[in-house]
């Protein structure tokens, strides 16, 4: 099934250069950019993108991260994109996440793990909405 999915390139990934480097594993895998964009983002859309996890108490560091520099937002298409991020992706946590993966090559951070794709159709639709209005369904 032909999927949209939400794929961020965090402050980290913007700091330490690699955002190519992570690009191009999606596009090697057959995946298409649709839409990119490279922003700093505010409090307000932080709130809106991690909704779920504001009143949690490791939130107010998760803000102050992900507005700390530029990151890069994306939408990318291709079969199965949801699933496929996320592998490529790998666990949260780069300290467990397997080698190959983006956050098991790249990541020594539970927080600042380079990377954020879409959990579910309804968190892409939703995420790609609050980044991307001219894409949303």
């Amino acid at each position: 099934m032909n999927q949209r999915t939400l794929l961020l390139l965090k402050p980290d990934a913007v700091r330490r250069g690699v955002v190519g480097n992570i690009l191009a594993r999606f596009e090697s895998k057959g995946l298409a950019i649709l839409a990119m964009e490279q922003r700093v983002v505010d409090a307000r859309l932080a709130d809106e993108h991690y909704e779920a996890h504001v009143h949690k108490e490791f939130y107010p560091a998760l803000r102050d991260f992900i507005t700390s520099g530029p990151l890069v937002a994306v939408v990318l298409e291709g079969e199965e994109a949801i699933d496929v991020v996320r592998v490529i992706n790998g666990a949260t946590d780069g300290r467990k996440a397997a080698p190959g993966s983006i956050r098991g090559d790249f990541s020594l951070s539970n927080r600042e793990n380079l990377v954020h794709g879409s959990d579910s159709p309804e968190a892409a639709e939703r995420e790609i909405g609050l980044w991307f209005p001219d894409l949303a369904s």
